[in-house]
């Protein structure tokens, strides 16, 4: 893949759930997706303005923003990022995507974006299952989801270095993992741990299937609740990785996974050494 452009993966929030939201045991600031000149910020939970400006990956030089569907650790800062993206509204700018929980409200859920700050965008893009759509270079399709926001959907990105999955909030259901076959990594939604069945979500178990059946190069958990917090992220990506011989990583918040002929993971400790994960 010499010759093209990186991408990079900030995961600058790897919490999910209303206890670990309302605590910031793990930010809730959701992940910044770099490819040269285009920035893509995706669920800016509470948190992603303070953290994006933290990690000095301004909101200012969005070029879109990617809400997944109508929950709180999800969407929070969307109208701040928003007014950032178009240059304090004074320019009709950028590419915002959502679900219609998001943008209209549906079955008692949302909006949570006001009318207004939808008219501040330049590309105003309604999510269904099946959606395709364009933010520079980058080409995303909206994914299946099966959870409490009923118009909840997953990504599939194309980028210059291979195929990005995430599966949002999702619990496990059958054709789930055809979303995901042949991707270079597979950011993995993993809520709770092994021998922890929850409902509209996935556990450690329902993330082997998925990776037994999609078989991505790489894999990244995150959005962890509290048992998953309790139990160690770190310890549910190794027994993931053994079962599957993937190389699986739990993220942690301020990591950087810098994607190229190989894809290095950066600790927002300095005294960590990076991750290199030849795949």
């Amino acid at each position: 893949m010499t010759g093209l452009e990186d991408v990079t993966l900030d995961f600058l929030g790897t919490g999910g759930g209303r206890f670990v939201m309302t605590t910031q045991r793990r930010r809730t600031a959701g992940i910044r997706l770099t490819q040269g000149e285009t920035r893509v910020h995706i669920d800016p939970g509470p948190g992603a303005l303070v953290f994006s400006n933290w990690a000095g990956l301004s909101p200012q030089k969005l070029n879109g923003l990617i809400i997944t569907h109508c929950h709180p650790d999800h969407y929070t800062d969307a109208e701040v990022f928003i007014e950032a993206m178009t240059d304090g509204t004074r320019a009709k700018q950028g590419v915002l995507a959502a679900t219609k929980s998001v943008l209209r409200g549906a079955d008692g859920i949302g909006p949570s974006i006001s009318g207004y700050h939808q008219g501040l965008v330049r590309n105003l893009i309604e999510m269904y299952e099946g959606t395709s759509f364009s933010v520079g270079d980058l080409g995303i399709t909206a994914t299946e989801a099966k959870h409490s926001d009923p118009y909840s959907v997953g990504l599939r990105i194309s980028t210059s270095q291979g195929g990005i999955g995430y599966t949002s909030d999702t619990g496990y259901f059958s054709g789930v993992s055809d979303n995901y076959t042949d991707l270079r990594v597979l950011v993995l939604g993993t809520m709770w741990p092994r021998g922890n069945p929850i409902h509209i979500h996935l556990n450690t178990d329902e993330a082997l299937r998925i990776l037994e059946e999609s078989r991505p190069k790489a894999c990244i958990l995150t959005h962890f609740g509290m048992r998953m917090l309790n139990a160690g992220p770190e310890k549910e990506a190794r027994f993931l990785q053994e079962e599957t011989g993937i190389p699986v990583v739990a993220a942690i918040d301020g990591m950087k996974a810098h994607i190229s002929d190989e894809i290095t993971l950066l600790s927002p400790r300095k005294s960590d050494p990076p991750i290199t994960i030849d795949a």
